[in-house]
């Protein structure tokens, strides 16, 4: 059997090598990633201390918000240290817990969407029973397994990389690690772990596609049946934030997935992974906070409380 080396130490090949465009990246993201960050635990915090907010919509609202500080943590950091400093290395222990972490945050948002989708359509199908069917307890049972879904999908995944083994190449056409870059430079044959990702695809991100839109069909289906035009506008418009985040996280997961990564395509696969790692989780708390009222009103108690 030929001898190789194993090597501990992968190089991040980052969104440009050009110095002067490196510091114009660093000072964008470095704003978009405080922003991010502060807006979201603003929602937490309103959540958290505005009596207002305690019901099952915004309690779901905090864990989206704690959920996209979280993503945008796993990679943004280490991509702003890249850009500041020109290193583009890190460990392969480094790398895996990497994995291990953006796994997690993609497969628990996806629960979540679910749980939100739910939360929607007993608020508009099932109003008069809305307080037995969205408890407290039940809320809590439903954010548990929303976290504990994602543990379990990114644990199995992480796991598998520890039967790969790595001799080089070892550079990684990206700005973070991810099981599609792992998968192209590993010395064995990665069919099995490719083959964990796809049940994992198929039944975990099928599963909260399936619990994500069939409450819409209800959702539109006791939409269209109202009478009253005005009811219908504010039922449906109770749905758009929601959708509007949906249809964002669910187009950059799938196509970063579905598109090949092909040396003549690796700019656009660096794109899209800016716009999941990035922009969604900037996106998702302006979405939710730009026309809502209770989190307007929250904000300014709060504000006149402190002054």
């Amino acid at each position: 059997m030929k001898n190789l080396t194993m090597i501990t130490t992968l190089i991040l090949v980052g969104l440009s090598n050009h110095p002067p465009t490196m510091n114009g990246l660093f000072v964008l993201f470095l704003l978009i990633f405080l922003i991010t960050v502060t807006v979201n635990l603003l929602i937490i915090v309103l959540v958290l201390s505005d009596f207002h907010l305690h019901n099952p919509m915004y309690f779901f609202l905090a864990n989206l918000a704690l959920l996209d500080v979280s993503f945008m943590s796993v990679t943004t950091p280490k991509m702003l240290f890249d850009l500041v400093t020109k290193s583009q290395s890190i460990s392969l222990s480094a790398c895996f817990a990497q994995v291990y972490f953006f796994v997690f945050c993609a497969s628990s948002e996806l629960f979540l969407l679910s749980a939100m989708s739910y939360d929607r359509y007993v608020a508009i199908c099932h109003p008069l029973h809305y307080t037995q069917m969205m408890s407290w307890r039940i809320c809590a049972y439903l954010a548990a397994a929303v976290w504990m879904t994602g543990c379990l999908n990114s644990l199995i995944n992480t796991l598998f990389l520890l039967r790969l083994s790595f001799c080089g190449p070892n550079i990684i056409y990206n700005f973070f690690c991810d099981l599609p870059n792992l998968f192209q430079i590993t010395c064995i044959d990665p069919f099995i772990n490719m083959l964990v990702e796809f049940i994992g695809v198929c039944s975990y991100g099928l599963g909260a596609f399936v619990c994500t839109v069939f409450p819409y069909v209800r959702i539109f289906t006791a939409i269209h049946k109202m009478g009253n035009k005005t009811g219908k506008l504010k039922a449906f418009s109770t749905c758009t934030s929601h959708l509007a985040v949906v249809i964002i996280f669910y187009v950059s997961i799938i196509v970063i997935y579905v598109v090949p990564t092909s040396s003549n395509i690796r700019i656009i696969n660096k794109l899209l992974s800016v716009t999941s790692a990035l922009i969604d989780p900037l996106l998702n708390p302006l979405i939710y906070s730009l026309r809502n009222k209770d989190l307007h009103a929250a904000f300014l108690r709060t504000f006149n409380y402190k002054n």
